[in-house]
């Protein structure tokens, strides 16, 4: 029989596992990507944005509040417009540099998966 700190343990790894299982779908779509790479810059605007990445500005502006919406990017007023930057730009940047090097220790194997590759969308 499980115990009670057994049974906490394994709800505190579940709740830890679907958490980042959440970071993963909000870092899963290109373009959020291509966005959080860009902010790595520094903060831009939305119409800044959508110039650089070649993306419709409501795709930009859906794709910010999602990212605003998981703690990841933050926007401040300026004039008339809103400056978007990101929260913590250099958990983003190790985050991404982690998974460059994944992906090259993996070469296509995350591309060719069956279950999640290119060919599955």
């Amino acid at each position: 029989m499980g115990t009670t700190t057994d049974d906490a343990a394994l709800v505190d790894e579940r709740a830890a596992l679907t958490a980042a299982a959440c970071l993963f779908r909000a870092l899963g779509d290109p373009a959020r990507l291509a966005i959080l790479r860009h902010l790595l810059l520094g903060g831009h605007r939305v119409v800044d944005l959508t110039a650089h990445l070649g993306l419709a500005q409501s795709t930009v502006s859906a794709h910010l509040a999602c990212l605003r919406d998981c703690g990841l990017v933050s926007a401040r007023p300026q004039g008339r417009a809103s400056v978007h930057e990101l929260t913590q730009p250099e958990l983003v940047l190790e985050t991404l540099r982690g998974a460059e090097r994944l992906l090259a220790a993996t070469g296509d194997a995350v591309t060719l998966c069956p279950v999640t590759g290119e060919d599955v969308r």
